[in-house]
């Protein structure tokens, strides 16, 4: 029988390899949402920052936001994550103050995949972003992310069911309308850059409509579950079976 050891005091239970910062917030999160655990193949630990609403992360930039967000890392560590991930592209902000603090990994936006996909593809990235107006430069470069990239950016902040089911808050969310809302935004991108080679969706709430997407341009397309999966993958490790 194979003997097993703790591997830190502070660890009460085990199996959770990616642990999930998420926004102070409160709308539905269904499932391809980062902030619905069923979304996931895995177990996953979320972990709330703790006056992180969406309006001082997005609109206000609040750098004070940062120790609030180094705690909560700090507490996924504690319970025995392997590595730290955010349930918004917008993290980016904080990714640096955070990596700085943890012994393990930390990947909290979604635009940390923009140079492999760059290296990938080398053509245009096309980002949907939840709000185009609210996506600066500092996301990019406190996530490693050279401007000189060929990007074209745009937003949901203009779409009627995704602004105020999830930027509002209202309390419902039309799951049908919000993908119609970001295939057509992911079209017109396409219209205004034919150039482009994949798209990125930097918001956690658009992984839901990633095939729509997809099926709609015929692109690749990343997202936060491309990242997620991709980091487990490499912390856990399983042997491979089959036959010769």
């Amino acid at each position: 029988m194979t003997v097993y050891h703790i591997k830190k005091k502070t660890q009460a239970w085990y199996g959770e390899s990616i642990g999930i910062l998420i926004l102070d917030a409160a709308y539905p999160c269904i499932p391809g949402n980062v902030g619905n655990a069923s979304t996931f193949p895995f177990p996953v630990r979320y972990e709330k920052v703790a006056g992180a609403s969406i309006d001082r992360l997005l609109n206000q930039q609040d750098p004070e936001l940062a120790e609030p967000f180094i705690q909560a890392a700090v507490r996924l560590q504690e319970s025995g994550v392997r590595a730290v991930t955010g349930a918004c592209g917008f993290m980016a902000l904080f990714q640096q103050q955070v990596a700085k603090r943890l012994d393990i990994p930390v990947f909290l936006s979604s635009l940390l995949q923009i140079p492999f996909i760059h290296q990938i593809t080398n053509k245009k990235i096309g980002i949907i972003t939840a709000n185009a107006a609210c996506l600066k430069s500092e996301h990019f470069t406190s996530v490693g992310v050279s401007q000189n990239l060929p990007m074209a950016i745009a937003g949901m902040e203009n779409q009627v069911e995704f602004r105020d089911a999830v930027l509002r808050e209202k309390g419902s969310l039309d799951s049908g309308k919000i993908q119609n809302e970001v295939v057509q935004v992911t079209k017109e991108l396409i219209q205004k850059h034919p150039d482009t080679g994949s798209i990125l969706l930097e918001c956690s709430d658009l992984p839901p409509y990633a095939h729509a997407v997809q099926s709609a341009v015929n692109l690749p397309v990343f997202d936060f579950f491309t990242m997620i999966n991709y980091v487990h993958c490499a912390l856990v490790r399983s042997p491979f079976s089959g036959f010769m």
